[in-house]
């Protein structure tokens, strides 16, 4: 195995720091919009920022997956809703998909579609399979209406994400991984 691919300890420290972040924003931001709208969009935006930001620091495959599975462990004990449970898996799509640009999320178009579509199938996939097995509603809602309204928050999430990105990629911000 190449010296490049393996985990570090500071991806390890960083897996953990954004595990803590998704458990955070998801115990609070995710309540917020059901309160407010009766919508996933903040549990999606919670998920998806902090994959985001996991990936984009780390560029290693692996890593996505660790902070949704800890993550999701960390909500679950908290709050033990097994709905939580499903954005683990939704981590583990968002990582093998971002495979494809090598989790590298940087500001060319190739890396930029292969991160939405990440997004976008993963959100979509968490929103379906809730829907389908949690929500008690037909399939067809669990698949045209809760999966789209995941997908709303994911699409939120890159609204919001990728810019950041940008920043802190412009303000070099990215050398405390050593890369």
């Amino acid at each position: 195995m190449n010296q490049e691919r393996r985990l570090t300890t500071v991806d390890i420290v960083l897996a953990g720091v954004f595990s803590a972040l998704w458990a955070i924003l998801n115990l609070t931001l995710g309540p917020l919009g059901f309160a407010w709208f009766g919508l996933p969009i903040f549990c999606d935006f919670a998920v998806f920022f902090t994959l985001l930001l996991a990936a984009w620091a780390t560029g290693k495959f692996g890593v996505a997956s660790l902070v949704g599975i800890v993550g999701s462990v960390i909500v679950l004990a908290i709050r033990p809703v097994p709905v939580n449970a499903v954005f683990a898996i939704s981590a583990i799509v968002f990582d093998l998909i971002l495979s494809a640009c090598h989790h590298k999320l940087i500001l060319r178009a190739f890396n930029m579609t292969i991160s939405a579509l990440a997004v976008l199938v993963s959100a979509y996939l968490a929103g379906a399979i809730i829907g389908t097995f949690f929500m008690n509603r037909p399939f067809d809602w669990a698949l045209l209406f809760w999966g789209g309204w995941h997908t709303v928050g994911g699409v939120i999430s890159l609204v919001i994400t990728l810019p950041i990105i940008g920043i802190l990629e412009r303000a070099n911000v990215r050398k405390i991984n050593g890369t």
